[in-house]
């Protein structure tokens, strides 16, 4: 088996230039129950707005789903040549905890698909069997060879900065419900390898609902090499405040590996989001990039344009686009849990 950093692969940081998003359409019902219209507005503006500047590659779990799709696709006046559909079964939606995580080599163009195993945050929602087998089916598509790690890692876990620092949490990925054969020492070199990084920074803990133990994608976002943005809760009565004044606490004595000091924004979270007296995890932080934009859940939220304000000003070279993520945080996600990107290799 190759060591992926010896060799000069390297996990890019999101605003690297993308080829194409991967996404797995929603189908399961015991996650969406009978809501699938109710999130298709949102859905296919996700895939509307993602179209407009790259490739939209759709892991679809059976024919009957393409024909769904490709009927939607027009409804919602999509360009059908923007958009890719793979007939690969899939148990959920959430791409970016089980998608292929996409290696680029530093001196040459050859890429690299990590095979992380995927085990549903836990164990949490079986089956989940072909979500653990996506990652291979889409190297055999693209024609492009892959390398299994071996342990358990979710893509909503991992944040980075594109020049050798990542940051992930320790309530999930020292949880035991995952590795539990590793110590930490052995999980950030599992991360120093595979991701080809050089530099694992710790957070704490993730959001009130976050059903994956404690995502960072909820919580702490790279936004360029030094500055992360972070959630904040200002309400002390909230059950947030605490965790994620942690988090801050923590942000601000990090040393990047140049031994700078982080850049930090703060952003409120949305209102609370209930369910049926269940607290949703939403979070402004779960936005995903495109070439040309950047996705941000709203939340019909008093800090809905407070927070799209204070991203746009993280990414003047993009659009902030803000879609309503208010029905699609049911499914205990938004709209970064359920894309992965695919990097352009800068060679190639």
């Amino acid at each position: 088996m190759i060591n992926p950093k010896e060799e000069g692969f390297y996990f890019p940081a999101e605003w690297h230039k993308h080829e194409a998003t991967w996404l797995s359409f929603p189908k399961n019902t015991d996650t969406w129950e009978d809501r699938f219209e109710k999130i298709y507005p949102s859905y296919f503006k996700l895939i509307k707005t993602i179209s407009e500047s790259e490739q939209v590659r759709i892991n679809a779990h059976d024919f009957d789903l393409i024909k769904l799709i490709e009927e939607k696709l027009d409804l919602y006046s999509i360009d059908r040549t923007k958009v890719e559909l793979f007939a690969h079964p899939t148990n959920d939606s959430w791409c970016r905890d089980h998608g292929p995580a996409f290696l680029l080599n530093k001196n040459d163009s050859r890429q690299l698909i990590v095979d992380w195993e995927y085990n549903a945050w836990g164990g949490k929602y079986p089956p989940y069997n072909n979500d653990n087998a996506i990652p291979a089916a889409i190297s055999k598509a693209l024609g492009i060879p892959s390398v299994k790690a071996g342990i358990v890692m979710e893509g909503g876990s991992v944040e980075f900065n594109g020049v050798g620092t990542v940051m992930t949490s320790k309530s999930c990925l020292l949880n035991k419900n995952r590795n539990p054969q590793l110590k930490q020492q052995e999980i950030e070199k599992y991360l120093c390898d595979f991701y080809g990084v050089d530099q694992v920074l710790w957070i704490e803990d993730g959001i009130v609902g976050d059903d994956t133990d404690g995502h960072i994608d909820d919580t702490v976002r790279f936004v360029n090499n030094n500055t992360v943005l972070t959630m904040i809760e200002k309400d002390r009565l909230d059950a947030n405040y605490n965790i994620l004044n942690e988090n801050l606490e923590i942000l601000k004595k990090m040393k990047l590996l140049n031994g700078e000091s982080l850049n930090i924004v703060e952003i409120q979270m949305p209102d609370a989001v209930y369910d049926q007296g269940e607290r949703l995890p939403a979070s402004y932080a779960n936005f995903c990039m495109t070439n040309a934009n950047v996705i941000v859940p709203t939340y019909r939220s008093k800090y809905d344009d407070e927070a799209l304000n204070k991203i746009q000003m993280c990414f003047p070279e993009r659009k902030v686009v803000g879609i309503d993520s208010t029905d699609i945080i049911w499914g205990l996600g938004s709209f970064h849990c359920l894309s992965q990107q695919q990097p352009t290799n800068k060679l190639a």
